[in-house]
């Protein structure tokens, strides 16, 4: 105590920082095992503490998600460049797309971001934002090798991860790597040896973005 009576604040911080960093942990785990629908009663349980102490430090699910996956969303744009600056436009267009959805299958929350899910909607457009670019410089690099058949786009690409992904959602814990087996498949329809037209059009931007707003990554 000080002569005024007064406790000191310092160790209150110590205490405040000691619960924030519970709080992210438990939130991790469980958001990367269950996806953003996690409740803030879910994570005071996992972090052993009062529910009121989860919404001081995070009134809401947006300020929470921001905190989780800013971070993270930084290492899966790194690792999208990387797989685009590989020397061979085949193997970065695979590179690409098996790290993305390896990237979802190791993390519920994070692929549920990085696809549009409506909490952490801002981080989610950032995220889309920041790769759009990045997909785009890999199938103008495809194209111009050849290596994929015409008509195929950035966005087609883009939407793989969602189709992928419904596999990957249905079938875990049942085949955990049967995302891969169909993730071949489609690449196998994309290589340029294809000599049957592909049917419509790759989506236009508007109509990516409707798409993207729409879609609903399944809860259990």
């Amino acid at each position: 105590m000080t002569t005024s009576g007064v406790a000191p604040r310092r160790p209150l911080r110590r205490d405040a920082e000691r619960n924030r960093k519970r709080i992210l942990d438990a939130a991790s785990t469980l958001v990367a095992e269950q996806g953003l629908g996690i409740s803030h009663d879910e994570i005071a349980r996992a972090a052993d503490v009062a529910v009121g102490t989860v919404y001081r430090r995070f009134p809401d699910k947006e300020t929470l998600i921001e905190a989780l996956y800013a971070d993270r969303l930084d290492e899966v744009v790194a690792a999208a460049e990387a797989a685009r600056d590989l020397p061979d436009p085949w193997q970065a267009l695979v590179t690409f797309m098996t790290d993305t959805l390896e990237h979802q299958a190791e993390n519920r929350g994070l692929g549920e971001l990085a696809f549009g899910a409506a909490r952490g909607m801002k981080l989610s457009t950032q995220a889309r934002e920041r790769v759009a670019p990045v997909v785009e410089d890999i199938v103008q690099r495809a194209r111009a090798a050849g290596v994929i058949r015409p008509g195929v786009g950035a966005a087609d690409l883009s939407l793989v991860p969602i189709m992928v992904g419904a596999v990957m959602e249905s079938a875990r814990g049942i085949d955990d790597d049967l995302w891969r087996r169909m993730l071949a498949l489609i690449l196998d329809g994309v290589r340029s040896d294809q000599s049957t037209p592909l049917p419509g059009s790759s989506p236009s931007g508007e109509s990516f973005d409707a798409i993207m707003s729409s879609w609903r990554p399944a809860r259990r």
